[in-house]
């Protein structure tokens, strides 16, 4: 279909009534498992199970009929309502008389968010009848079930039709249309073939020059060679990269995780490019996903670069630091982007309808849960240590280093400071408690921050502290009884003199404390042999707060004098001194700490200030052209560890432990347990075996999904038993056998798929076919398809001239002004932020494997095409291409457009529209009518200059681009218009 239609949009809005368990989209019943009863398990089952008998309230949550019919207080949902959901109203803890879960124990603000969102999308519920119900999971038929059966390489069919086959994926089309009483279409012309094939192997068109040699080419391997050609282009691996990182669930940035951490992944870009690279070194498959999964045990010789590889583990969400919603994910993204299985559903209870019991899920996470990563992640390229990039990154580097580090000191060191000058009320606010901290504060004048640091710290010692044991001890005597006090405390006064170096049980007299010996600091005990003993708690601070001012004063002389060098202090030389120095708190510089260990000493009220600093070196090590590649990996603990099973998914409630080992249903109940180290290693070789029926099938039909627009499974992450039956399994075995044998390389299945009378069939309308198969699923003609939201950026920078074409590097900007030129599969993805621009355009969320995007039409589209800048700058360059400015007519230059935004030729009423509407420009506004100047290349082959402005033209409104350079906003002529609702068209955004 050609029609010139501005994109015309739809918005659906779903209705308020709940979603019935037979409708519901895997995606749904995915954010109910992993999202929603966890929720429900872990926080509402104690008080609201009716399979346990527990109904306060007389409210069940454990089915879907007791959340709906509600409790005394009504429906706990009303599905589409939050505002109307008492289940909402209830952990929003908004109502002071209906808080859950009750004593203060409010969910975070990221589970209610779900339930929230939950609610809004219909409450989408599989569960049935009581929670103790039996599983479909588990009977026969799930076991039975013909993704978990062995692949077996059929006979292609024979058909009547054989001239119309090309190779025998044919035979097997071509057989169901036949069975149908259906033929395929008519091939599509050749402009068509190689438009298509551009948009499929590298994401943008052909130049009008490129569609032209194919069109003239006669030989009959002449489609066969653009397959060739574009298969061998480096950006091949841009464009098929892309597919991976949706499943991948690709960002640079952490999501939801502790305030201590920076949230961007420095190093996610090495991942990244290691994909593409795998896809244009037509990497086997089979060692493509053992290194996602063990690259560090597959490392041979001193190329390191493979380790880049586990960034499919370690890029995922941080769910604020919890540790088992990480291993979660790890094994969600494992199961579904290589097996296409939903274990991820059994972490709370056997899989309800795929034969995957708890104990299977629990047998990953013990996997998952022996592995870590190192702080040190290690370089994968060589650093050329003399280059001026380098050595610029170095410099700045050590700059902002130095700079968090004396500002953190600073910052530390004032905090200390301020506890020695008043040591003394600091710890007698420590140990009082009520209004009588009150008073102390006002009294001493303390600072809330630095009571917030010492006041946990200065009891970490107990009595045995050799600075602050005896202050415990006396402290002790005084809460005990205050008419007793004096007595006690000269007892004590006399023991701490008694017990210090030099009498027995210390080496030798004025020698530091002997390890574990812990006698008083002499200092301390000269301190109360120098002064009566103390009558109250009041003198015996006074004592204290002279001790660590005397030491304060050492300690700020050293401060200064390194400061005064640009370095970082000494320890002081006497020992005694030292030790006082570092009561409560162990700290000479803070160059020695990590960053999250370093935070954690700052005051509060200035955390964020020093946290500013560390994302400084994190943007740093992100932009820098000089800061070296490294991957971020995991590698096995010393000591691996099975893990127990989490009854209800409850941490707290654990059941028998499980070893770790493989899925029981792809391996058989005999399986061996792993053994070598954490076992990674040996899950990536149990999923890379030609014997796992799933492997080679899931890969093979995201392979077709891309090249059709729909999977022979639809559902290209969950081939389980609520997934739809493929539409060819002879055919989808048949792929998968020629796959394994073929080395598993995609490019060889590329070139099958590419090169079959299938793919190559026009995409015109058959009405009758139309009827008896609707959404074309038999494959009678070619599907048209939307392009994705990368596709349209780069083709709209490729046609404008502005596309830059360097492969590999560190994320850029490409949705916002002054925004990057450079392929959109670089740019930079913020988990928790995602471009709004990107998510109108069904963008794929970074927060969940996503082998295939959602096709939607919505007026935001619309919106973005008619008013992005970049739209509107490409529009202004299209009348500078050489083709637009040596046409002499009209016709020639609507011709021109043509074939640069559509590769072909117009048809007559299409010139005829095109050149009414210049005309009626030229009456309108005469001097609109002009040719823009040359475009003149730029550094990165051919960025566009500023444009002169024309006369007669309104006022402009420039912006500064990415280069430095000035792009005029002025109104668009006459031909720039034109050129603009030609790129408006449906014909641009899709793929015949």
């Amino acid at each position: 279909m050609r029609k010139h239609l501005v994109l015309t949009l739809t918005l659906v809005v779903a209705g308020a009534g709940g979603v019935r368990a037979a409708e519901l989209a895997k995606s749904q019943v995915d954010f109910f498992e992993n999202k929603i009863r966890p929720i429900l398990s872990s926080t509402c089952f104690k008080c609201h199970n009716a399979a346990e008998g527990k109904l306060k309230g007389d409210l069940a949550l454990d089915t879907k009929e007791g959340t709906l019919k509600g409790g005394e207080n009504g429906p706990a949902v009303v599905p589409g309502n939050p505002d109307k959901s008492l289940l909402i109203k209830a952990v929003s803890y908004k109502d002071p008389n209906l808080q859950m879960p009750p004593k203060g124990e409010k969910l975070s603000d990221a589970q209610i968010a779900d339930l929230i969102a939950w609610v809004k999308m219909g409450a989408p519920d599989p569960r049935g009848g009581a929670m103790n119900a039996k599983y479909k999971g588990k009977s026969d038929a799930a076991r039975q079930h013909w993704a978990y059966q062995p692949v077996k390489k059929p006979t292609p069919p024979v058909v009547k039709q054989s001239g119309w086959v090309q190779n025998p994926m044919d035979n097997f089309i071509l057989a169901k249309l036949e069975e149908k009483g259906m033929k395929p279409n008519h091939p599509a012309d050749r402009a068509t073939l190689i438009r298509r094939v551009y948009f499929d192997l590298i994401g943008f068109p052909p130049t009008p020059a490129e569609t032209q040699a194919c069109v003239d080419d006669k030989s009959p391997d002449a489609f066969e060679k653009i397959v060739n050609k574009l298969l061998d282009s480096p950006h091949y691996g841009e464009r098929w990269g892309r597919y991976w990182l949706d499943v991948a669930r690709y960002a640079d940035t952490r999501g939801q995780d502790n305030r201590r951490n920076d949230a961007r992944y420095p190093y996610a870009w090495t991942y990244r490019d290691y994909v593409i690279k795998s896809f244009n070194d037509d990497k086997p498959y089979n060692k493509f996903v053992m290194e996602q999964i063990a690259a560090d045990k597959l490392l041979t010789g001193t190329d390191t670069s493979s380790l880049a590889a586990l960034g499919f583990l370690t890029l995922g969400e941080r769910f604020a630091g919890n540790n088992n919603d990480i291993i979660n994910d790890r094994i969600d993204v494992v199961t579904k982007g290589f097996l296409a299985m939903t274990v991820a559903c059994a972490r709370c209870h056997d899989h309800m309808f795929d034969p995957i019991p708890t104990k299977d899920y629990y047998s990953l996470h013990g996997v998952f849960n022996s592995c870590a990563e190192p702080k040190e992640l290690p370089l994968i390229a060589k650093i050329d240590t003399s280059s001026a990039q380098y050595r610029n990154y170095l410099t700045e580097r050590n700059r902002l280093i130095n700079d968090l580090h004396h500002d953190a000191d600073k910052q530390i060191n004032d905090q200390l400071s301020e506890f020695r000058k008043k040591a003394g009320g600091y710890l007698m606010f420590a140990y009082s408690d009520g209004k009588a901290r009150e008073a102390i504060t006002d009294t001493y004048k303390l600072k809330r921050d630095v009571n917030q640091f010492v006041q946990n710290r200065v009891r970490r010692g107990g009595n045995a502290d050799p600075v602050l044991g005896p202050w415990n001890e006396l402290a002790q005597a005084w809460k005990k009884d205050e008419k007793t006090f004096p007595a006690e405390a000269a007892k004590i006064v006399a023991k701490v003199a008694a017990n210090q170096p030099g009498k027995p049980g210390n080496s030798k007299k004025g020698a530091p404390p002997a390890p574990g010996k812990q006698p008083y600091n002499p200092m301390v005990a000269g301190m109360f042999k120098a002064n009566p003993a103390p009558k109250t708690l009041t003198q015996a601070a006074t004592y204290y707060t002279s001790l660590f001012s005397s030491v304060d004063i050492a300690w700020s002389a050293q401060v200064k004098a390194a400061e005064a060098r640009g370095g970082f202090p000494a320890p002081l030389s006497n020992p005694y001194l030292e030790q006082i120095r570092n009561t409560p708190v162990i700290f000479t510089t803070s160059a020695t700490l990590e960053i999250d260990e370093l935070i954690a000493l700052v005051p509060n009220g200035l955390q964020g200030r020093i946290r500013g600093k560390a994302d400084s070196l994190s943007v740093l090590e992100t932009t820098h052209p000089g800061a070296p590649a490294r991957a971020t990996i995991l590698v096995d603990k010393p000591t691996a560890t099975d893990s127990p099973v989490f009854l209800r998914g409850e941490t707290a409630n654990r059941g028998d432990t499980v070893p770790r080992r493989f899925l029981e249903i792809l391996s058989g109940p005999n399986r061996q347990p792993f053994r070598a180290g954490s076992g990674r290693l040996e899950l990536a070789q149990s999923i890379a075996d030609p014997k796992n029926p799933l492997t080679a099938r899931v890969m093979v039909n995201r392979l077709w999904l891309h090249h059709f627009g729909e999977g022979i499974i639809p559902t290209p992450d969950d081939f389980g038993t609520m997934s739809e039956l493929p539409t060819h399994p002879e055919m989808l075995d048949y792929l998968a056998s020629q796959f394994m044998e073929n080395g598993w390389s995609i490019k060889k299945m590329h070139r099958l798929i590419l090169l079959s009378a299938t793919w190559q069939q026009s995409s015109d309308n058959n009405p009758h076919f139309a009827q008896i198969d609707p959404y074309n699923r038999f494959l009678w003609r070619a599907n048209i398809r939307k392009l994705e939201f990368e596709a349209i950026r780069d083709s709209l920078l490729f046609i404008g001239g502005r596309l830059d074409l360097a492969v590999g590097g560190k994320p850029v900007n490409t949705t916002s002004e002054p925004y990057s030129y450079r392929r959109s599969v670089y740019g930079y993805i913020d988990r928790s932020a995602v471009p709004e621009v990107m998510t109108h355009f069904d963008f794929a969320t970074p927060d969940a494997p996503s082998g295939r995007r959602y096709n939607t039409m919505v007026p935001q589209q619309a919106l973005f095409m008619m008013n992005s800048p970049q739209v509107v700058d490409v529009a202004r360059t299209l009348t500078s291409r050489p083709e637009f400015r040596n046409a002499r007519t009209d016709d020639q230059r609507v011709a021109a457009l043509y074939e640069v935004i559509y590769q072909r030729q117009p048809r007559p009423e299409e010139i005829k529209l095109g050149t009414e509407f210049a005309s009626a420009r030229v009456a309108i506004d005469p001097a609109d009518y002009v040719q823009a100047p040359a475009m003149q290349p730029g550094k990165k082959g051919g960025q566009a200059q500023k444009k002169p402005q024309v006369a007669g033209k309104r006022g402009p409104r420039d912006i500064v681009n990415k280069d430095g350079k000035v792009v005029s906003r002025t109104a668009l002529s006459g031909w720039e218009k034109y050129a603009q609702a030609l790129l408006l068209a449906n014909e641009a955004s899709y793929v015949n």
